[in-house]
């Protein structure tokens, strides 16, 4: 990894460059240089936190003068809840997967000694543009070493000191290896988002991990295709059926375990016959971590007369249901059916992960199949979206497209593929429907 002035241009052109080799080593050597990141980060692991403890002091003095956002500063602590450690996990588990690259999709005999093969093949070049997720660096790293991409990184000012300390271990590192050192760049010159983002003709994907302002501003500022989401707007469906008891414990870890996580629940719909009967045991739950309920009308009277320790609750308004709040605050809703919490979902939420929580499998299937999110979920807390716990290693980001990728997105979002078609010399005009025609045998094989 460089750590690089250039101008945007010139970084896209080496990566571009890099790129080509990159996606033409083996395994072995694409595996060899993610051990030496790990070992380097490791052994520079002291190093590293004080460097994320020097950002993490200023972000906290910028948000206690109203200048930085209290869920951006917990998303810059690389010491928090061993996001460390997970970090260091995740190179290693990418490092264990099979390898992307080159896997035979399809096989298809066209004619007799004409061969097609469908493969997969690095994307080329990505644009990571990040704010105060130091982590990004080694999980974006890891991930297009072992996909064989070339990766441009531009990170925000509050997090300077943490991304420059991980980009010189893994500079270092990567000297010892095959990877050319172009292959991963941080840019350092400030104010370049916009020219880098202008640079379609080298540069293949761009993946936003930031704010929803900085989302939306790169998702209308390019030409470049934008994997990402702009928001988190996660709910959870109360059915009647739930278990009070197992309700209650998946709705406080999908609220209050990292709350300024994307995948964090927002929106609880309640069924209005889980009223009295449900809602009473997770509010009581919530109430103990410190959430505060926003509720309607019906839930509002549902609690009201419950004698709950420490329950805090204000009416919710209508934008209290299109918030993606990233705190200790959550939206309580009631619906009449499945049908209802479906259509509030599919019109209010942000297509990233939603759930319901009942014991009927008819009701489960149905809501996973009509809702239109990226991850659907039965019984099961919202923050499972994430690529590690998904099996990937670790995750570029999360998608919301209705296109190449969506959900969490590992090794397998940053392939495409091409055809290679092996023939004897065939041309075209031998085929066709005419006297002395040769028709194609379109004929499936097998993949290995």
């Amino acid at each position: 990894m460089s750590l690089t002035n250039a101008s945007p241009v010139d970084a896209a052109r080496a990566a571009k460059s890099a790129s080509h080799v990159l996606a033409t080593l083996s395994t072995d050597a694409r595996n060899e240089a993610l051990t030496a990141i790990h070992a380097g980060l490791a052994a520079a692991r002291d190093d590293i936190l004080a460097a994320n403890a020097r950002d993490l002091e200023l972000a906290q003095q910028a948000a206690a003068d109203g200048k930085l956002s209290s869920s951006l500063v917990a998303r810059l602590d690389l010491g928090k809840k061993g996001k460390w450690d997970d970090m260091l996990k995740g190179i290693l588990d990418v490092r264990d997967l099979e390898d992307p690259v080159g896997r035979v999709t399809l096989r298809t005999r066209l004619d007799d000694g004409l061969e097609l093969e469908r493969v997969t093949c690095p994307i080329g070049v990505l644009l990571i543009i990040f704010e105060a997720r130091p982590e990004v660096i080694a999980n974006i790293a890891a991930l297009a070493i072992k996909s064989g991409n070339a990766a441009i990184l531009k990170g925000g000012k509050e997090s300077t000191e943490s991304f420059v300390a991980i980009s010189r271990v893994i500079s270092a590192a990567l000297e010892q290896t095959q990877v050319p050192n172009g292959a991963i760049q941080l840019v350092t010159t400030r104010d370049v988002i916009p020219e880098l983002l202008a640079l379609d003709e080298h540069i293949d994907l761009v993946i936003p991990r930031g704010s929803n302002d900085l989302v939306r501003y790169i998702k209308n500022n390019t030409r470049i295709p934008v994997l990402g989401h702009a928001d988190g707007l996660c709910a959870i469906y109360l059915e009647q059926t739930a278990d009070p008891t197992m309700a209650a414990e998946v709705i406080v870890d999908a609220k209050t375990s990292y709350p300024a996580a994307c995948n964090a629940l927002e929106t609880l719909l309640v069924q209005d016959s889980a009223l009295m009967t449900v809602l009473p045991t997770v509010a009581e739950a919530l109430a103990a971590k410190g959430v505060e309920l926003r509720c309607d009308a019906a839930s509002r009277d549902a609690l009201q007369d419950t004698i709950i320790p420490k329950l805090t609750i204000a009416d919710a308004t209508d934008a209290d249901y299109r918030t993606e709040f990233l705190s200790l605050t959550l939206a309580v809703k009631t619906v009449s059916s499945l049908a209802e919490a479906v259509e509030h979902i599919n019109t209010h939420g942000s297509h990233h992960t939603d759930c319901i929580l009942t014991s009927s499998p008819e009701q489960a299937e149905q809501f996973m199949a009509a809702v239109d999110s990226a991850g659907v979920y039965w019984n099961a807390s919202t923050r499972f979206a994430d690529g590690m716990r998904y099996g990937f290693g670790t995750e570029v980001g999360i998608s919301t497209n209705k296109i190449h990728s969506r959900g969490p997105v590992g090794l397998d979002g940053l392939m495409i593929y091409k055809y290679k078609l092996r023939g004897k010399g065939q041309v075209t005009a031998a085929y066709g429907a005419g006297e002395g025609k040769r028709k194609f045998l379109h004929q499936r094989l097998p993949l290995e």
